[in-house]
């Protein structure tokens, strides 16, 4: 018999609690710029990879969709001139999602509200020591559980990785 108790439980339901928390949070500043959720996802993953583009499989395996829940999600994208389809020059299988400048202008219009709203409702929360130790843990369980989720990043372009 598992106890209620039981930290295994405990760590689950605060991840969870924690997720849909910080979503409520930040929904407001998506909306008020127009975008859902997973429209901020693709555009900061665009926005943060090299060249602001990446493969479209490696895309549906950074943001969990699938290949078919991604083209719906670029196609909209582009009817809105925030994202372009490029060839690929040496797949012609493969196509590239590409950030335009519309789509650069409409994510550094909100970016500046989600940072400030990160700040105070999560990193804000925690001294720098504290952060540095959750941020890795976060990586060590990230890495296990999505090994796809830095798909077409390289290390210093990783979502989740710090800028300086």
């Amino acid at each position: 018999m598992i106890p209620e108790d039981d930290p295994r439980l405990t760590a689950m339901g605060l991840i969870t609690e924690v997720y849909t928390g910080l979503m409520a949070k930040m929904r407001t500043a998506f909306t008020e710029a127009n975008m859902s959720d997973i429209d901020f996802e693709t555009l900061i993953r665009l926005y943060r990879s090299p060249n602001r583009r990446l493969r479209m499989s490696d895309l549906a395996a950074q943001t969990s969709l699938s290949t078919s829940g991604v083209t719906r999600v670029v196609d909209r994208l582009e009817r809105e001139g925030l994202v372009e389809r490029v060839a690929c020059a040496s797949d012609r299988r493969a196509s590239y999602a590409t950030l335009t400048d519309a789509g650069v202008d409409r994510l550094e219009a909100v970016l500046p509200r989600h940072v400030d709203d990160i700040e105070r409702w999560f990193t804000g929360l925690l001294p720098p020591d504290r952060l540095t130790e959750l941020l890795d843990t976060l990586r060590v369980i990230r890495d296990v559980v999505r090994p796809c989720a830095t798909a077409g990043a390289t290390a210093q372009n990783e979502i989740g990785a710090a800028h300086d």
